[in-house]
Parts: C-alpha cells; structure tokens; sequence
C-alpha cells in the first residue's frame, strides 16, 4: 500500500509518532480496522482537534461540527459531518495539513 510508505516518511521526516502508530493499524489485516460512527467520534472529540479513523467512518448518530480523517467515508458520513460545517480529509491531506501530528487524535481500533 503507497499510503503506508508516505505514512513511514513522514513520521522519520517530521519525527511525529503519530504516523508511526497508524501505519501500525493500518498494516494489521484490514477486517481489522476501525469503523466507527459519527456520534462516536463527536462524543470523544475535543474542542480544536482532528478526528483521524484508521478505517471507514459510519453514518449512524449525530454530526457535530468536526474535522475528520479518514481512510474511508460512507456517504452518509460524509454528509453528516459536511452539514453540520466540518471537514473530511483523506489519511495524506491530513499528514500534509499537520505534519508532526499535532491536534490530532486517533479515534477507533
């Protein structure tokens, strides 16, 4: 997987872990990754931090305003978040809007 080598690059470039522990998700067998709903990741999200699921995002619940980075989006999902004025991003638009990771939080799996 390409995303997976940018991931590694960018977490020796930026010395940023966080990188280094998605790659590490993301390389387990994909039956294995996460999927979690909007109203999951509006709950556990704070004020000024990016949602990052190493998986697919659900449709179910609630949308708060929120950013959120994703391997994937159900269309539901994206709607929701969109609607409700947040972001979606994809795992490489997010490594290069933050780099070192910062305000950033794993969410799932």
């Amino acid at each position: 997987m390409e995303l997976i080598g940018y991931l590694y690059e960018s977490a020796e470039k930026h010395d940023a872990g966080i990188w280094k522990a998605v790659v590490k998700k993301l390389e387990k067998p994909s039956r294995n990754w996460a999927e979690v709903n909007v109203d999951k990741i509006a709950k556990h999200l704070n004020e000024g931090e990016i949602a990052l699921v190493t998986g697919k995002v659900l449709g179910d619940g609630e949308a708060a305003k929120m950013d959120v980075a994703a391997l994937k989006f159900s269309e539901q999902a994206r709607k929701k978040i969109e609607e409700a004025g947040g972001k979606c991003y994809s795992l490489r638009e997010i490594v290069d809007k933050s780099p070192k990771g910062k305000g950033i939080r794993i969410i799932g799996g």
